[in-house]
């Protein structure tokens, strides 16, 4: 288990989820994040898929590349400490769904990672990229694979720098209504599961989860 620092993400108590197999389990399947350092005396972000891996003594790491044209990449190999934002559905609530007058919100799911960046060598970038490319191609109806790939086009990696995020603190804010009554949390999850959105649809879902 990683180590409790002081919160940096604003998370009131009740939101906090401290649930290290379900913050993993979201990980694994919203690696999709932004990665966010300082280069060059600006904050700089870049969209991109980060894996999380977990090696034997249990250290923690997001595992990653971007171009080597990227300006955010002069700074990997650094001890500053970086963060990588994930995101989860979001919904809006309406208050016309509470028993009593209320603003209306925002429910989400969101997790913030912290660490330093270490710079992968050309073999595990490519084992990397294999991991990446296997996870992803495993529902493909003709899956490609690295090992058939051309040397011209594998040549392209030259191009890329591949790192790992050597993870010191996950934070993780579950917002899904835990601050209304039991009467309510039913009828926002009815009301959700009738909008025309998949995003709505998935917050019910996870509030369904929660509640259990």
């Amino acid at each position: 288990m990683l180590p409790e620092r002081t919160r940096t993400m604003y998370i009131p108590s009740y939101y906090h989820n401290l649930n290290q197999a379900e913050i993993k389990q979201f990980l694994h399947a919203n690696s999709f994040g932004i990665l966010i350092n300082q280069s060059g005396g600006k904050l700089l972000g870049t969209h991109i898929p980060m894996e999380l891996v977990e090696e034997a003594n249990g250290q923690q790491y997001l595992v990653g590349h971007i171009s080597k044209a990227n300006p955010q990449g002069a700074s990997f190999g650094s001890t500053a400490e970086v963060l990588a934002i994930f995101s989860g559905p979001d919904a809006y609530v309406s208050s016309s769904w509470y028993d009593t007058e209320e603003v209306p919100t925002w429910n989400y799911i969101a997790v913030h990672v912290y660490g330093s960046i270490e710079v992968l060598d050309e073999q595990e970038l490519l084992a990397s990229l294999d991991t990446l490319v296997t996870k992803y191609e495993a529902t493909m109806e003709q899956p490609i694979s690295l090992d058939n790939l051309s040397a011209k086009t594998l040549d392209q990696v030259r191009g890329i720098l591949g790192f790992k995020l050597k993870i010191t603190d996950i934070q993780a804010a579950y917002k899904l209504s835990q601050t209304r009554t039991a009467k309510e949390k039913t009828q926002i999850i009815s009301a959700l599961e009738k909008c025309p959105n998949s995003k709505s649809i998935d917050i019910a879902k996870a509030m369904k989860n929660t509640r259990s």
